[in-house]
């Protein structure tokens, strides 16, 4: 716990630095600031938490073997398989509390974090890109210039087709408040039908001061436009991929991001076991300094291996699950060969 404080704390550092840029936008105070930095290392909990168990257990067994207490309960009959199953039984706690705080609490104060950050600094999502959102909703294209902090669309063009690609409508709408099951109330809307392939057909304007759209997009969905993947949780990951396959889009970048969060809590326990061979191993390499040198170079090439994993499956269209596992099954088949090469007779 003191080494995922200490990691969490030099991650919040440069947090500080990267947002000292924007302090004093709008009421983007140094006060906010600090609670927007606060707030966002929850996000980082994840990502760290392996690292901090694998040096956690390192240190505490490199001191149990530089004092030789190790090396006494080894020659009492604890074998390193035992050694191996007592850590595995506390990396299983671990995990589930990896888990539970990435699923509920992370996604929770992230959004809260970047809903105070927008609000502060009284800026809209959709001026991150240059033409707004584009969102397939069934047999409509829906563009959103404009996403408020509360949910609060402006500017929406909806085009709608039929079956056979046809442009039927476009809805031009001022804004658009979400009521409830999947119905949005909008107003200052302007709609021009399209009837040419009719008899005596043209062009035809309505407008509504008011009027109610019934759409797929909900505030569940608009919060995936809103965060990243690996900010989400595993329930929002899993609804958005359902969406996305329903509207036949790409979902690669979401299933990564989904398995992720499944299978990255179970780096916990490997770590830890990979830690058990590094502390008994490198008595003759130095003290407890260089012990712990070499696991963050060990965390360091995990977390570049599972980050190259993803992104070659990006690009190689690979199986999301495989990408996401095959770092952890690697490092859990050198943890095992290594605690079966220190088990060794001699």
């Amino acid at each position: 716990m003191l080494i995922l404080v200490a990691l969490l704390t030099f991650f919040a550092i440069f947090d500080i630095m990267r947002e000292m840029g924007e302090m004093g936008k709008g009421t983007y105070s140094l006060g906010a600031v600090m609670t927007f930095v606060a707030l966002s290392q929850a996000g980082h909990v994840g990502v760290i938490f392996p690292v901090a168990a694998l040096l956690g257990t390192l240190f505490a067994l490199s001191r149990l073997s530089n004092s030789s207490e190790l090396t006494v309960m080894r020659a009492s009959g604890l074998s390193l398989r035992t050694l191996s199953a007592y850590i595995s039984v506390i990396g299983i706690l671990f995990t589930a509390l990896t888990f539970v705080f990435g699923e509920y609490i992370a996604p929770a104060a992230d959004d809260t974090a970047k809903q105070m950050r927008l609000t502060a600094t009284s800026s809209l999502v959709g001026r991150e890109f240059r033409s707004g959102f584009w969102v397939k909703d069934g047999l409509n294209f829906v563009n959103i210039q404009n996403v408020a902090p509360d949910l609060k669309l402006n500017n929406i063009r909806v085009y709608e087709f039929d079956k056979t690609f046809r442009l039927l409508s476009i809805s031009i709408i001022k804004d658009a408040v979400y009521e409830k099951d999947k119905r949005w109330q909008i107003s200052n809307v302007e709609k021009t039908y399209f009837e040419g392939q009719r008899e005596g057909g043209g062009a035809r304007i309505e407008r509504l001061p008011s009027a109610i759209w019934k759409s797929e997009l909900t505030p569940d969905l608009l919060e995936a436009l809103k965060l990243q993947p690996s900010q989400m949780s595993v329930t929002k990951l899993s609804a958005y991929v359902e969406h996305l396959r329903e509207n036949k889009q790409e979902t690669s970048r979401f299933e990564l991001a989904m398995w992720e969060k499944l299978l990255r809590p179970f780096a916990v326990i490997i770590m830890m076991l990979l830690a058990i061979p590094f502390a008994i191993g490198m008595n003759r390499m130095g003290g407890t300094g260089t012990k712990l040198m070499a696991g963050i170079m060990v965390g360091l090439i995990f977390h570049v291996l599972s980050q190259m994993a993803a992104n070659l499956a990006m690009l190689n269209n690979w199986p999301p699950f495989l990408s996401t596992a095959a770092p952890l099954t690697l490092f859990a088949c050198v943890a095992m060969a290594a605690i079966a090469w220190r088990e060794r007779p001699f």
